[in-house]
């Protein structure tokens, strides 16, 4: 007779979501996590109070090789699902701009109720196990790990990819996943701070700004010495656009808008593409608005000010003396002296401030990662395995990955609910 029904790899969000949707279907459930406890990555979601959905959603919120992959998925259990399950669980909700976090503030509530439910719903939590080995067998397979073997009808992935690999996303259950015949789509960091070639940036330091920066790829083929464009002919491709608070550091850029773009920005430079981003630090005036407001300053209100400090009340004062000396023009020079075609270039560069993307802080640093499991190998409906029987995957192991908002977990509550269902639907059939 076989041991177990479903098996869980992982204990994270997608795992123990998967493990209780499994459980409530009366299977007989384990998960395996190789770490100490379980949930250790839902700790340190959402500042540590964990953003657990958004009440905005649509397929702009998740990206992959194929977004639409999601969609079956959320009609079967969605974010108004999520929201009256964790309820049930014990979890109220406290509402900012329609990001869900635990009434408590405290990510360890998501991660006790879910583990007070395994233990009711009679889950088998096996932490501190390694994974050793998976065989096929004629009732499922035979699972080795450090705690014993056990036999199990189907098993579940769930052990998220490489971002933060000190809670245990570290990658150890691919060679399993690869042999089972599955690709992984290349995995880079996502929701990640990036980092600039400039030299500027160690002035930058600290300062935060409401700006809008846009991704583009250039064609590196032939780039004039000096120049800060393409080559004459070359346009390049504008990859996608945000808009927030950023954040410049010693080494780049973060924040939120930056979050959203790095995903295509580490794909690309993992694809030795270029890619560059223009900051725009006065979104909401154009070219000539943003002219005629520092013509103002220059040539009508001067009081005798110099160039610098004409834009004091504008910038941070360290973001304007780069401002001008990117532009070429002296702090110390006399506002009215400024020529005209100079304070056009000023223009440029305030609106279209270049940084040079030459990588990331890793994966130790990113909150989640884009690749994963190439979706074209997992059936959409019920995420089994188009390659090997009673195989199913959640989470983040999968090629989707979502924007900043909750997004991230709202995808590992779905699919592990959905492959929970599925995997318990085919364990416990009497027939495989």
């Amino acid at each position: 007779m076989t041991d177990i029904d479903v098996t869980v790899i992982g204990g994270g969000a997608a795992g123990l979501m998967a493990a209780v949707s499994a459980a409530r279907c009366g299977a007989r459930t384990r998960v395996i996590e190789h770490m100490d406890r379980i949930g250790k990555k839902i700790l340190s979601t959402g500042n540590g109070k964990c953003n657990y959905t958004n009440a905005v959603q649509g397929l702009s919120c998740y990206r992959g090789e194929n977004p639409a992959f999601v969609l079956p998925v959320f009609e079967q259990f969605g974010q108004e699902d999520t929201v009256r399950l964790f309820e049930e669980l014990g979890i109220y909700p406290k509402i900012k701009n329609g990001y869900y976090y635990p009434a408590s503030e405290q990510a360890v509530s998501v991660v006790e109720v879910f583990g007070m439910e395994c233990d009711y719903l009679g889950v088998d939590l096996w932490t501190s196990c390694g994974l050793q080995s998976i065989q096929k067998t004629c009732t499922g397979y035979e699972i080795r790990t450090t705690k014993g073997a056990f036999s199990t009808k189907t098993v579940i992935f769930a052990p998220g990819l490489l971002a933060a690999p000190k809670t245990g996303s570290d990658g150890s259950a691919f060679p399993y996943i690869e042999a089972l015949g599955h690709h992984f789509v290349d995995v880079v960091p996502a929701l990640v701070q990036l980092h600039g070639k400039q030299a500027f940036f160690k002035k930058l330091a600290g300062i935060r700004a409401e700006m809008q920066v846009t991704l583009y790829l250039e064609n590196a083929q032939f780039q004039p010495k000096g120049s800060r464009g393409t080559a004459r002919g070359e346009k390049p491709d504008t990859v996608c656009s945000e808009r927030g608070e950023l954040q410049l550091t010693a080494s780049g850029i973060s924040g939120i808008p930056v979050f959203q773009i790095s995903r295509y920005a580490t794909r690309a430079l993992a694809d030795e593409k270029h890619p560059y981003v223009l900051i725009d630090f006065a979104p909401d005036l154009t070219d000539k608005e943003f002219f005629d407001l520092l013509s103002e300053r220059f040539y009508e209100n001067t009081h005798g000010k110099s160039a610098g400090e004409a834009l004091i009340g504008l910038f941070n004062r360290k973001l304007s003396e780069v401002l001008l000396s990117e532009a070429g023009i002296r702090s110390e020079l006399y506002a009215g002296e400024v020529a005209r075609a100079t304070l056009h270039r000023l223009v440029k560069c305030v609106k279209n401030f270049r940084v040079d993307i030459t990588g990331s802080n890793g994966m130790e640093a990113a909150q989640v990662c884009a690749g994963g499991v190439d979706t074209e190998e997992i059936e959409a409906t019920t995420l089994a395995s188009k390659l090997a029987d009673g195989i199913y995957f959640a989470g983040e192991v999968i090629d989707i990955d979502g924007t900043c908002g909750g997004y991230n977990l709202q995808w590992a509550w779905s699919s592990g609910f959905v492959a929970g269902m599925h995997a318990a639907e085919e364990g416990m059939s009497e027939q495989r």
